[in-house]
């Protein structure tokens, strides 16, 4: 089989994430620069909505979709208040996986698996129901034993489960149940899980909306590190990104703003991901 040259990691950050993204990535586009046309695309929460989306639909219809008006969507508050029940799990001694199923166990206190309702407003979300024919890799974690998995085209999962489960949010939302195992979100391991994309030969490049880790292990340069390209670029919101997304990446109102700004900060970082992308 042969290896990938290129590769586009999409890392978790809500809502606002999303938007942002979207935004980033058509901003490039525009300006020539084509990220969506990479060999592999790796999605982490709200990466793989839209992961799933560029390898599915024209960029610009993904983008004009971020700043209209958010219909439909179930908000949630999720302030630095909610994610700190989430630190002590995962500064606790142990292996990533060890902290995956801390975290696991805590989501399914708060809420039984299952997560119906939530893969029906990703459905409507991505409105799409079959796997793109790319390579396009979708992270979750299993909520029982901590276990990373990475879903795609060909593992008999259905993609709008993938990305729900990629998006279950502990304590938020519920896990999603895929063939009787409750899965949350991919982020619990790594916000980008970058090294998914350890096999792209050339370029990795790595857009995320949050960049934070909270150990050496999931950092988005230790992640790289693993990965055998030799041009790799990060890009992360610039302080106006941020103060558009607010407290609450969560906050569907805020989806819309965070679009246009990533639209906007592209220019700044075309010259970095040109020189990279080739």
């Amino acid at each position: 089989m042969r290896m990938p040259r290129s590769a586009l990691v999409l890392g978790g950050g809500g809502l606002t994430g999303i938007g942002w993204e979207a935004g980033i990535l058509k901003g490039l586009a525009d300006r020539g620069v084509d990220l969506t046309a990479a060999d592999t695309v790796v999605g982490t929460s709200a990466g793989s909505v839209i992961g799933a989306l560029v390898t599915t639909d024209p960029l610009d219809e993904v983008y004009e979709r971020q700043v209209e008006e958010p219909t439909g969507e179930l908000g949630a508050d999720y302030r630095r208040s909610m994610m700190l029940r989430l630190v002590l799990p995962m500064v606790l001694p142990g292996s990533i996986t060890k902290k995956g199923k801390r975290i696991g166990a805590a989501a399914l206190r708060a809420h039984p698996a299952g997560g119906h309702e939530r893969v029906e407003v990703i459905r409507s979300r991505i409105e799409i129901d079959q796997w793109p024919e790319r390579d396009l890799r979708i992270t979750a974690v299993n909520a029982d034993t901590g276990e990373f998995r990475v879903f795609g085209p060909g593992d008999g999962v259905d993609i709008v489960h993938a990305v729900a489960a990629s998006c279950a949010v502990p304590i938020v939302w519920p896990p999603v149940s895929i063939d009787d195992t409750p899965y949350i979100d991919g982020g619990m391991r790594s916000v980008t899980n970058a090294d998914v994309a350890r096999d792209a030969e050339d370029v990795v490049v790595v857009i995320a909306p949050l960049a934070q880790a909270f150990s050496r292990a999931t950092r988005i340069s230790t992640q790289l590190g693993k990965c055998r390209a030799t041009r790799k670029v990060v890009i992360t919101p610039d302080k106006q990104a941020l103060a558009a997304f607010g407290n609450n990446v969560l906050d569907a109102s805020k989806r819309p703003g965070a679009a246009r700004e990533g639209l906007r900060q592209a220019a700044a970082v075309l010259d970095e991901v040109a020189a990279a992308w080739g």
